[in-house]
């Protein structure tokens, strides 16, 4: 115990404000590489990852094993070199991410998706009243130019009769996803990614449909926000960061997009959400009341 104790006043004493950036910078890298792995198929292989390595470091520290430590600084550098090729996916949306300015300086099209927010309000209400199946996504951070691409442009504005006449059955467009970039309905009968992560398959929802399915999908390789009407039931749901919450009522959705679109912004990248992480971290616990 006095030999910890020891090494622990040694580095203390050496302890500098240098130290302390050089913690933090590494915090961040590490902060920044689980928040964008955290929604995806890749952060179970991260897991697995973390604990062979916890596992190798305990048998090759406890116990001589030269063989086995041969073994495994022979395969390091093949594992290494696995690595690019087993994240390809993960590690391109990291870079395209990066390239985005809206990503470190965000603008104000949440103030703008937030002017039209209770048109489509208004709109998926008298959808559901109708049971008239709707899929609409609102873009954040995340372009998603390549899913609009699947649609037909129509770079309209935003009014509770068009999406109305978009998703009335039977027309040409109602077949799909209408994506909103600030205040204006960019495309529509867009095709998004369906999801595979199982959540609808082991939750009681199971039985939904294919639209359940595309907007968890976006949810899970984007940041946008989705709400989805349900063609048999009218009932109301909303898809993002890989989850979805169902049975809403209008009012409820009301208050959500709300959260997500404020009519006043202020700078929320990756920043932001990194000290919002830290002073989660350093708030005082609450007080016991003594019983």
């Amino acid at each position: 115990m006095s030999t910890w104790i020891a090494n622990l006043l040694f580095l203390l004493q050496r302890f500098t404000w240098a130290s302390a950036i050089d913690i933090l910078l590494v915090t961040l890298v590490f902060f920044v590489i689980l928040r964008w792995l955290r929604t995806t198929q890749a952060m179970a292989l991260v897991r697995g990852l973390v604990a062979l390595i916890i596992l190798v470091v305990l048998l090759t520290s406890l116990i001589s094993l030269p063989a086995f430590s041969w073994l495994l600084r022979a395969t390091l550098p093949a594992l290494i070199l696995a690595i690019p090729v087993i994240f390809a996916p993960e590690i391109r949306q990291a870079l395209e991410r990066l390239g985005q300015a809206e990503m470190w300086f965000p603008r104000d099209r949440a103030a703008a998706t937030a002017s039209v927010t209770p048109k489509v309000v208004e709109a998926v209400e008298r959808l559901a009243k109708r049971r008239h199946g709707a899929l609409i996504v609102f873009q954040r951070v995340t372009p998603l130019g390549e899913y609009e691409s699947t649609g037909v442009l129509l770079d309209a504005y935003v009014s509770p009769e068009l999406l109305l006449q978009i998703f009335y059955p039977n027309t040409p467009l109602h077949d799909g996803a209408v994506i909103i970039a600030g205040n204006r309905i960019r495309a529509a009968a867009c095709v998004l990614p369906l999801s595979s992560s199982g959540i609808l398959t082991h939750s009681p929802e199971r039985q939904m449909g294919l639209r359940h399915r595309a907007a968890l999908g976006i949810a899970e390789v984007s940041d946008a926000v989705v709400v989805v009407v349900s063609e048999e039931t009218g009932k109301i749901s909303l898809a993002h960061d890989g989850r979805m919450v169902h049975y809403l009522s209008a009012a409820h959705l009301r208050r959500l997009l709300a959260e997500f679109f404020p009519e006043k912004t202020h700078p929320h990248g990756v920043w932001q959400s990194f000290w919002d992480f830290v002073r989660r971290l350093m708030a005082s616990p609450p007080a016991e009341d003594g019983r």
